[in-house]
């Protein structure tokens, strides 16, 4: 990319003024490069030198967890089982919450691509367990010898979404980290949502676990924060909504600042001289290896 040459010279100007390593997550994986919250996705963005592996997470009707950003079969890149595409009108009676894995595990979720991203690698891929994800993840980084990644878990609930879309936040929580702690990599997760409510039951269930809260709205930090009983690990705003003053609200306040989702060198590059403290982005390409 054109810009790449200055996105490295503010990287280099700012390197000594960060106070850790910059973390790089890589969105879904790396869905601009492989089809999004799939296996192959999460090993290429190790294989980018990521930090940390951002991932979305729904809850199936026998109540596996699994990854997915929508809660049911996306028609812009989800096939059926038989080969045939999903109809857009049709898309929304296929919800994850009812479907059990062994049928949801059916579904192509990459042979087709994604036309919002046209350098993403058509291969057959489907939607994996939660567990499947770590193991297949913390195997790969130790055959690369790379360090053991991180892992920023998106839980995608909704008051509105209740019992239809997903269980309540209080079983959802309990079932993801069922799956967390069996794996043995609390200190490597990150929970984040925009849904608060999330948030806090993880905080009263498991205080030590970090937490991060995504934000999309142009409303002010402080206003964002007063939902909440206490202040969580990262705030995780639109990357257009962030400058210099909200982060350093945020660094007095004790939190990271991780924007997401942000696809260019030059957009890097202005973030980087605001001081957050990483980056979530569909292109961890963007960045040298590490």
């Amino acid at each position: 990319m054109k810009n790449f040459v200055f996105a490295l010279l503010l990287l280099a100007q700012t390197a000594l003024a960060q106070t850790r390593p910059l973390d790089i997550q890589g969105h879904r994986g790396c869905r601009g490069l492989m089809p999004e919250n799939t296996i192959p996705a999460m090993r290429k963005a190790l294989d980018l030198g990521v930090t940390t592996l951002e991932m979305d997470i729904a809850i199936s009707q026998d109540k596996q967890v699994l990854l997915s950003h929508d809660p049911f079969m996306n028609s812009g890149f989800v096939y059926q089982p038989n080969g045939q595409p999903i109809a857009k009108a049709d898309e929304k009676a296929l919800k994850i919450y009812s479907l059990p894995y062994a049928e949801i595990r059916r579904y192509d979720v990459g042979s087709h691509g994604n036309p919002k991203f046209p350098q993403q690698q058509k291969l057959l891929a489907y939607k994996p367990l939660l567990a499947e994800v770590i193991d297949s993840a913390e195997t790969y980084a130790r055959r690369k010898q790379r360090p053991a990644p991180f892992y920023n878990i998106e839980t995608k609930t909704t008051p509105d979404g209740d019992g239809t879309n997903h269980p309540a936040p209080e079983e959802f929580v309990r079932l993801l980290l069922a799956v967390v702690n069996a794996k043995g990599v609390q200190s490597r997760v990150i929970i984040q949502s925009f849904d608060p409510r999330t948030l806090e039951i993880v905080h009263r269930v498991q205080p030590a676990l970090r937490t991060a809260l995504l934000v999309d709205n142009p409303e002010s930090m402080e206003k964002n924060l007063a939902r909440f009983s206490f202040t969580p690990s990262i705030y995780s705003p639109a990357y257009k909504l962030v400058t210099a003053e909200l982060v350093q609200a945020c660094h007095q306040r004790r939190m990271q600042v991780i924007p997401w989702t942000v696809n260019t060198t030059a957009e890097v590059g202005q973030l980087i001289q605001l001081r957050v403290d990483g980056v979530i982005t569909d292109y961890p390409g963007l960045f040298p290896l590490k």
